[in-house]
Parts: C-alpha cells; structure tokens; sequence
C-alpha cells in the first residue's frame, strides 16, 4: 500500500481504528440516519460500480451494493482493523457484490474510469491534499460519474455542540477547525472539487438524530472514548461524569439522541 497520509495512516491503523471497528454498532447508530440523503443522492442505479471513500466498517459499502445487485461496490480505507471488521461483517451478511482494498486514496491506483459513483460517509475530511485525493476519485469516474459524500459541520450549533459546551469552553477545541472540520466550508469544498476537475458542485445541510446510546451514562463512556475527545480532553472520571450530566436532556424514546447537521456535497465528473 503507497501511502502519502502517513499521520493519518498511523492513527486509523493505531487507536482510532481499534476503537471504530470494536463499536461499529455505536459508530453506525451515530451515523446512519444521514444514509438515505446520501444515497440518494448519489443516485446509484443497480448496475453501477460504486467506489466508498473512507469505507471504515463497510456499512455504507454494503447499503450501496443493495441499491446495485447488478453491479458492485469498493470500499477503501487505510485502517487495517476497520477493513478487517468490514470484511466480516459482509460476510455475515452476505452481500456477494462487495470487495474491499487498502489503500491512500490520494494516490490509491484506481483503475481509470471504472466508476459510475463515489461515495463517502464523513471520511474524506482527513486528506493530507484534498485535491490530488479528489483529483484521482475523479479519474476513477467515468464521464458523467456522480460524487456524493458527507462532512462534519461545526457542532456549535447542535445538540452535540450543547454537549461540548457543557464539558469544554468552545466546542471547536475538541474537534479542531482541520481534521473533522476541513470540508465544513461550502466554499472551500467548491474550491477544491473545481481545482480536482469536477463540476456541478452543490452543497446543501441536511438534519439527522445521532444515536449515541441507551442511557446518558452510556453514551458517556462512548464518547469519552471518542478520538478527539479523548486526544483533547483526557480520560477520566470526572469528564465521564460531566458527559453523562450533559447527555441527560437528551434522553428519550430509550435513547440518547442528539439532534446533528452534516454538510451534503454533490458533484459530477
């Protein structure tokens, strides 16, 4: 595997990737009830090859083969233990049209134009160089390929930013204005994807309830073991404690459920 992303590389290989394969569960009851506006709109057809940037535990990969029984869905990611988990879980499933590859999508040898869609689930924030990464995506597609992904958005205003306000001064200081929050600007995504070639880009927010656990106390712990939480804030008990106390207005219908924002980008080869 040619990797570019070296930092990256270590902590989805280290840490951050033992810890989203051992809660795949948790990290998809975050996550998926922004699947369908994704999907959607990437506008998958069941012939098509779909390409999953930052594939992690696969479960996109695996919604996108459904949406495509004719034809198949790639995930890709650096993370070792994610794939590893991604691979077990498809073939639990049993989802036959699915293949998964190792790699650094900056510089990842894709087979040139091979795709009819690429997809993401907030895992294209991280590229070292956005552009070279998008800029290969684009030669992955073919013409008139569709690019269809998700990105974290400040979570000042959310649910969750009510939670970090709770437990740190500013909520930017637990995620950071790079890293999750890289792709949070409409137009430095416009930016990017016009220097990497592609066109028709439109950006637009879209609303989900995240899952984070059955009781405050529960998604407490999970949170306080979050990469960035856990890199900015430490691990003690006394933040799990304050976590929990921030969580408990939220607990309802058996759950903890945060009210979030995602930022929706579409794009055409």
């Amino acid at each position: 595997m040619d990797v570019v992303n070296t930092g990256q590389a270590e902590a989805w290989n280290g840490y951050e990737g033992e810890h989203w394969a051992g809660h795949h569960d948790r990290y998809d009851a975050v996550n998926n009830g922004f699947d369908a506006a994704l999907l959607d709109a990437a506008a998958i057809g069941a012939r098509d090859r779909v390409l999953d940037l930052g594939c992690g535990n696969g479960y996109v990969t695996r919604l996108a083969a459904r949406r495509a029984p004719l034809g198949e869905a790639v995930g890709v990611d650096l993370s070792a233990p994610m794939l590893a988990r991604a691979r077990s879980l498809t073939e639990d499933e049993d989802v036959p049209n699915v293949a998964f590859e190792q790699g650094d999508v900056q510089v990842h040898p894709f087979p040139d134009a091979a795709f009819d869609a690429a997809v993401s689930r907030f895992g294209v924030m991280f590229f070292a160089d956005p552009v070279a990464a998008f800029g290969n995506v684009r030669r992955a597609l073919r013409d008139g390929g569709r690019l269809a992904f998700l990105a974290m958005t400040s979570p000042a205003e959310t649910d969750l930013g009510a939670v970090f306000a709770a437990i740190a001064p500013q909520a930017e200081s637990v995620t950071g204005h790079g890293g999750p929050l890289s792709l949070a600007d409409p137009a430095r995504v416009r930016e990017i994807l016009d220097a990497a070639g592609f066109r028709d880009v439109s950006c637009r927010t879209v609303h989900a309830d995240q899952v984070w656990g059955r009781d405050a106390a529960d998604a407490a712990e999970f949170l306080a073991g979050w990469g960035p939480v856990r890199h900015n804030l430490g691990d003690g008990a006394g933040l799990r404690a304050a976590i929990t106390d921030a969580m408990r207005p939220f607990e309802r219908d058996g759950a903890v459920r945060l009210r979030s924002t995602a930022l929706l980008v579409r794009a055409r080869r």
